[in-house]
């Protein structure tokens, strides 16, 4: 059976931590010295939703660990043809892919198609609900940062309720020891709040975090919803002067691409505190971690 890697609530704990601790080992390696453990492997990137970290991370890790890439350009595909999902991903799978990283807008995708395929399935983002390797990354730059992930309390903003990544950090931050506030808008939360998440109001939670993650605004899947971007910025935004209630040792994450002045001011994308350019450093060395462990079955 295929292993696949789509969601951090199939993994085990053990499994995260040594994923984690795997990309560690990569981010301590020169490059001239990472060892080629993916040599004469095609890598498939697949992105029927645009990306810009996601794809070009997996591209780079893939070669760093000496595995070939092909990137699927959509837009020259027999997908316009009307070919199915399913039918390109098993062309894929019989010309020779040896693992298939897939961006889909279908929540549900990795459950329908995951079963079917034989060619390790990589989960770089679905629907509203999982984006599982944006979710270890994040959890790697907790750890860079902190040494530890067990305690640490993280405030998540903005639109939560559309956010996959959010979705990824809320189930595995339980199972790891991790407070979670929420602080959002009504509109902007999920229906259902995990165990260890609480609806909180940015500026009452503020001076108790270790990081705040900001979330882009997903206009894209708002439906109709109407939004005052100032007004939001001003309810709900990481302003200058929110930031200067945090703890001196607390940072500043965001996934990515950023809304600058709704979801967070512009001067703090790259302010001291800020990890959000690390984050996208640090998404290099998680992902080589994860194309290792589904190609080398005696991995992890």
């Amino acid at each position: 059976m295929s292993k696949h890697f789509t969601a951090l609530a199939d993994l085990s704990v053990p499994t995260i931590m040594a994923l984690l601790d795997r990309a560690h080992f990569f981010f301590h390696q020169t490059t001239s010295h990472l060892p080629r453990v993916l040599e004469h492997k095609v890598i498939a990137n697949v992105f029927f939703e645009p990306s810009t970290r996601t794809r070009i991370s997996f591209e780079m890790a893939a070669k760093r660990l000496g595995a070939e890439v092909i990137n699927f350009d959509l837009s020259n595909s027999s997908v316009k043809k009307g070919e199915s999902l399913y039918d390109t991903l098993r062309t894929l799978e019989a010309i020779g892919s040896d693992a298939l990283v897939l961006r889909h807008a279908d929540d549900r995708i990795f459950e329908t198609l995951g079963p079917k395929l034989k060619t390790p399935l990589v989960n770089a983002g679905a629907g509203k609900h999982e984006h599982p390797s944006q979710g270890l990354l994040d959890l790697f730059t907790l750890q860079r940062e902190f040494k530890r992930l067990e305690g640490l309390h993280i405030a998540i903003l903005g639109d939560i309720r559309h956010s996959r990544v959010a979705g990824s950090m809320m189930l595995v931050a339980q199972r790891l020891g991790i407070k979670v506030s929420l602080c959002a808008a009504d509109e902007f939360l999920p229906v259902q709040l995990p165990g260890n998440c609480s609806k909180q109001t940015l500026d009452h939670v503020l001076p108790d975090v270790d990081a705040v993650m900001c979330l882009r605004n997903q206009f894209e899947r708002h439906e109709g919803l109407d939004m005052d971007n100032a007004a939001f910025h001003r309810d709900w935004g990481l302003t200058s002067a929110r930031a200067a209630r945090m703890k001196p040792s607390a940072i500043i994450m965001h996934p990515a691409p950023v809304n600058r002045g709704i979801e967070i001011s512009d001067e703090l994308v790259e302010a001291p505190a800020s990890r959000i350019f690390q984050q996208m450093e640090n998404g290099v060395f998680v992902r080589m971690s994860i194309l290792e462990w589904i190609l080398k079955r005696d991995s992890l």
